[in-house]
């Protein structure tokens, strides 16, 4: 195992860019553009938060409200 103490891993969340402000704030950019459908229902492609825990929820909850658009236009359900 290797152990360095003086860098840590930054915090990352998969398909989405993670931006630390100066002041901690934490922002959270969707690499790839979200379908429009989803757009159109009000999904957000850009989240913030105070903490990486508040922005991972947001990511987690902009991603659910996406599928859940697609899936009611393809006539599916989730």
């Amino acid at each position: 195992m290797h152990d360095d103490t003086s860098t840590t891993a930054a915090p990352a969340i998969p398909g989405w860019r993670l931006i630390i402000s100066d002041t901690g704030r934490y922002w959270a950019i969707r690499n790839r553009a979200f379908p429009r459908v989803a757009l159109r229902a009000g999904v957000e492609p850009a989240v913030d938060a105070d903490t990486f825990e508040e922005v991972q929820a947001a990511v987690a909850k902009q991603e659910e409200k996406a599928r859940d658009a697609v899936a009611a236009v393809e006539g599916g359900s989730s």
